[in-house]
């Protein structure tokens, strides 16, 4: 009876108990079970995935559908990795990437949420947010960026604005990208060592190396207060890259309902024949050095 009378207990303990045990806990995200996976099986499948994204693609255009996917997460967690590989077989003009910088003064004195409302999907468009409104929660809040006035009014208002926006016909989709701490410091390293990866790592990103817990505390209470059934947070286990990206696409895929509508490649017709033209000179034009 007591273990009953426990069970109901806890229960009914709410969201904001455990955010407040969240604070005082620090717990950090999960450490995802090493396993690799085999190139040539990655390759197919993400090749396989890709032409699903594509056939996405001709549905929310042909349905006018608005979506918008956010990818959050620590530094070096892999999301500009999956944002790619969604991407880099569409047409840019339906999926984009928004990215966007630190805030101007202007828009430091604006609405919080308006700089990131000039981005959202028009119909028949998908934006995914390398980042997003979430910034306050995270990065702000830990850098002390946002006093705690802000912060606190990000909390209560941000559910409100994506029930707004699922209101509006808008699919807000949210991923967490969960990278563990050894991991991370993996990666960081290999970027310092690596002169085509070192841009990607800042100041901000080393400061944040100092600050694990602090940023375990704000996930966990951004979860707490942003996890809503109108749209709920979707934890990736980051610390394979191959396997979340293939994880994170599958889902993702699996969250917009779609038909197949790929058109039909159209058939070229002969080349006509030359009608008398005269093409200029071609020492007129400057050629680029022949290297390879």
């Amino acid at each position: 009876m007591a273990a009953k009378e426990k069970h109901e207990k806890q229960k009914k303990t709410s969201k904001k108990q455990r955010a407040e045990e969240a604070l005082t806990n620090g717990t950090g995200d999960v450490k995802a079970e090493k396993h690799a996976i085999d190139s040539k099986i990655y390759e197919k499948e993400l090749g396989r995935l890709q032409i699903e994204l594509v056939k996405l693609q001709e549905w929310v255009k042909h349905e006018k559908l608005k979506v918008v996917v956010i990818f959050e997460g620590r530094d070096a967690a892999g999301k500009g990795g999956v944002i790619k590989r969604i991407t880099e077989s569409l047409n840019p003009r339906i999926c984009r990437v928004v990215a966007l910088g630190t805030p101007t003064e202007r828009e430091k004195t604006s609405w919080y949420f308006q700089r990131y409302v000039a981005h959202l999907p028009a119909a028949g468009e998908i934006v995914l947010f390398d980042r997003s409104w979430y910034n306050r929660a995270g990065v702000e809040r830990v850098m002390g960026f946002c006093s705690d006035a802000q912060y606190q009014e990000f909390l209560r208002s941000c559910p409100e604005f994506e029930r707004m926006l699922v209101r509006s016909g808008i699919m807000v989709i949210k991923y967490w990208f969960s990278v563990s701490d050894a991991e991370q410091e993996r990666r960081f390293q290999k970027r310092m060592n690596d002169p085509t990866r070192s841009w990607k790592l800042s100041p901000m990103d080393v400061e944040s190396r100092s600050r694990w817990i602090e940023y375990s505390k704000a996930k966990d209470v951004m979860f707490a207060h942003t996890d809503i059934k109108q749209a709920p947070w979707f934890v990736v286990k980051a610390d394979v890259k191959k396997c979340a990206r293939l994880n994170c696409i599958s889902h993702f895929l699996s969250m917009v309902p779609y038909k197949d509508l790929t058109p039909t490649p159209p058939e070229l017709p002969p080349r006509p024949e030359g009608t008398g033209y005269m093409r200029p000179p071609i020492e007129d034009q400057t050629f680029i050095d022949e290297i390879w």
